[in-house]
C-alpha cells in the first residue's frame, strides 16, 4: 500500500487547475491564495517566485530557470515576476484566453519572454491528512542534469504537449498535471538524508511503522487492535505504541478512526454507496454507530453531509 498516495488522494476535492502564463519582461503577477497546493513548471525563460507582503510563510526570493519546479505546500498567496523590483499585478479569470489543451494568460511588455506552467490542487483544508504538514511549506526542485529523472521526464512531456498541441493532448496534458505532484513530493523525498528525516518523513521507510499504516490504510474495515498492530510491526505492544505515536503525533487507535472517517467522507463525494455500505467499508457495524463517529469528527451527520456537498457541486 502506497501511503503517500492514499493520503493525497483521500484529499483531493476535485481535478488540479491549470493555466499556461506567458510573460514578457516587464512583466508580474500576484496570485491569490487557493484552497489546496499550489505549482509552478518554468516552461521556458527566468523569473522569480516572491511571498506576498503578508504571506503566513516568509522565504527568500527563489530565482528559478526553465525547468525548475516550484511547490505551495498551502496555497498562500505569492508572486511571480521578471524582476522583484516589478510592481505585481492581480490576473482575472476574463483574462484567461481559451486554448489547447489548457488556458492561457499573456502578460507584460515587450522584453525577454518567459513561459510558466501554473495551477493547483484542490485539497481538502478542513480536514488534511497530517502527512502533509510534515512537508516544508516551498519546496523549489532546480532543473539539474541527473536529479529527478522521473520529474525532469515529466515536465519535459508536459512541455512538448503544451507547445505543440496534437491528437490526444487533451487527455494526456491533465494526466500529466495530476501525476506531478507525486513526482514533485517523491523527489523531494528522494534528496532528504535518512539519519534527518522524522516524524511522518521517517515513518514512512520505518520497518515497525510503515507496515502497520500500510495494513490500516489498505484495510480500515478490519477490527484492529493496539495488540493485532503490534503484531504487524512485530514489536511488543508498549513498544510499538509508543514508537508509533513518537512519530505520527497520535496514538494508533486515533490514527486509525482519523482514517476511518476521511475514506468515508471520501466514499460520500465520490459515488452513491448506501450510508451502510460506507459504514461496514470503514469499519464500523452499525450505521447508527458510524453515524455517531461521522458527526463527531465532521460536525454533521454523514447523510447532510454528502447533501452538502451535491448542493454545493451542482
Amino acid at each position: 500500500m502506497d501511503i503517500l498516495t492514499e493520503a493525497l488522494a483521500s484529499m483531493r476535492t476535485a481535478k488540479p487547475a491549470s493555466v499556461r502564463t506567458d510573460g514578457r519582461a516587464p512583466w508580474g503577477l500576484r496570485l491569490p491564495p487557493v484552497a489546496g497546493a499550489g505549482f509552478h513548471v518554468v516552461l521556458y525563460g527566468t523569473c522569480w517566485l516572491l511571498p506576498a507582503d503578508d504571506s503566513s510563510h516568509s522565504y527568500a526570493p527563489i530565482a528559478l530557470g526553465p525547468g525548475d519546479v516550484v511547490f505551495l505546500r498551502d496555497g498562500t498567496e505569492h508572486v511571480l515576476a521578471d524582476d522583484p523590483a516589478t510592481p505585481p499585478e492581480t490576473p482575472s479569470p476574463e483574462r484567461v484566453e481559451e486554448a489547447t489543451p489548457i488556458g492561457r494568460v499573456r502578460v507584460g511588455g515587450d522584453g525577454a519572454a518567459a513561459s510558466l506552467l501554473c495551477g493547483n490542487y484542490h485539497l481538502d483544508q478542513v480536514r488534511p491528512h497530517p502527512m502533509l504538514a510534515h512537508f516544508p511549506p516551498v519546496i523549489h526542485l532546480p532543473a539539474r542534469a541527473g536529479r529527478y529523472p522521473e520529474l525532469a521526464a515529466a515536465v519535459q512531456l508536459l512541455s512538448a504537449e503544451l507547445e505543440r498541441p496534437r491528437i490526444g493532448s487533451d487527455g494526456i496534458v491533465p494526466a500529466l498535471i495530476d501525476s506531478l505532484l507525486l513526482y514533485i513530493l517523491r523527489a523531494w523525498l528522494d534528496e532528504q538524508p535518512p539519519a534527518e528525516a522524522h516524524g511522518w518523513i521517517a515513518a514512512l521507510t520505518d520497518p515497525g511503522v510503515a507496515p502497520v499504516l500500510a495494513a490500516m490504510h489498505a484495510d480500515p474495515a478490519e477490527g484492529w487492535t493496539v495488540q493485532s498492530l503490534a503484531e504487524v510491526a512485530g514489536l511488543s505492544r508498549a513498544a510499538f505504541a509508543r514508537r508509533f505515536t513518537t512519530m505520527i503525533g497520535e496514538p494508533p487507535l486515533a490514527y486509525l478512526t482519523r482514517w476511518r472517517m476521511t475514506r468515508a467522507a471520501a466514499l460520500l463525494r465520490e459515488g452513491d454507496l448506501p450510508l451502510s455500505a460506507v459504514a461496514a467499508r470503514t469499519g464500523y457495524g452499525s450505521e447508527f454507530a458510524f453515524g455517531k463517529a461521522f458527526k463527531r469528527e465532521y460536525g454533521r451527520a454523514p447523510g447532510v453531509y454528502r447533501r452538502e456537498l451535491l448542493t454545493a457541486n451542482n
